[in-house]
Formats: structure tokens, C-alpha cells, sequence
């Protein structure tokens, strides 16, 4: 159950936070292309977000593991590092250069911090809704 509960907040926060902070970058003229992308992904053929966010989805089962019995601001601080540079770090050494793509430094700061706000996203979502005390959702 742990396994796929990690997978959703990884999944999930690939739409809603990595996503949501490109967006951001996109509306701020930082990236030359918008969020959401929906072409085609190679080779089953799914919109390109999709396959973003299964990636994210196994992402999000280690990063959930490595963080699960820290509490604080190491939960939060931990899950933001890994996020931000265990994929970002795969990215750029393993599948930019798989696909031909260049590696430049503005897009590994941009890297670190999407992956950063994901890895944020999937703290969020394995704390919730379990953060929330009984008592303050029947209020």
C-alpha cells in the first residue's frame, strides 16, 4: 500500500506542483513553451505530461521511502533535495544526452527547482490527508 500510495503523490505532484511552477515560469516568459504538454511521447504514444507524471509516480516511491521516518523541517528539507536532484541529475546525465538534447545551466537550475517543488508535492501528499486531526475536519 505504501508503494502505491507514493506513486500517487508522485504522480500527482508532477501535475499539480512541478506543472503548476512551470506554468509559472511559462506566464513569466522563462520557458519557451507552456506546461501541459499533450504531444505525442515516444513509443506508446501518450500525451508527453502523462508519461511526465508516471515517471514522477516512480519517482515519487523511493523519495516517499527516504523520507518517510523523518518529521519537520528535515521531512520537508529532505524531500525537496531528493526531488530536486535525483531526478534532475538523471535528466541530465542519463537522458538528455539519450535524446540529443543539450545540457546548459539554466536548464539544470530550472531542473532543480521543478523537481524541487515536486519533491515538495510528494512530501505533501504522503503527509495528507493524515496531517489533519479528526476533530478539525468535522468542525
Amino acid at each position: 500500500m505504501f508503494a502505491f500510495r507514493a506513486f500517487v503523490a508522485g504522480y500527482f505532484a508532477t501535475l499539480l506542483f512541478h506543472q503548476g511552477l512551470f506554468s509559472l515560469f511559462f506566464s513569466l516568459g522563462m520557458v519557451p513553451v507552456p506546461a501541459f504538454n499533450l504531444t505525442p511521447s515516444q513509443p506508446l504514444g501518450v500525451p508527453a505530461v502523462i508519461s511526465l507524471a508516471f515517471w514522477g509516480g516512480l519517482w515519487g516511491v523511493p523519495v516517499a521511502y527516504w523520507i518517510r521516518q523523518n518529521h519537520g523541517a528535515i521531512y520537508w528539507l529532505k524531500a525537496m533535495l531528493i526531488g530536486a536532484i535525483g531526478p534532475t541529475a538523471v535528466a541530465m546525465l542519463i537522458v538528455f544526452p539519450l535524446k540529443d538534447l543539450p545540457v546548459e545551466m539554466k536548464t539544470v537550475i530550472g531542473g532543480l527547482l521543478l523537481n524541487g517543488a515536486w519533491g515538495l508535492g510528494v512530501a505533501l501528499f504522503m503527509r495528507w490527508p493524515s496531517t489533519a486531526k479528526p476533530s478539525a475536519l468535522s468542525k
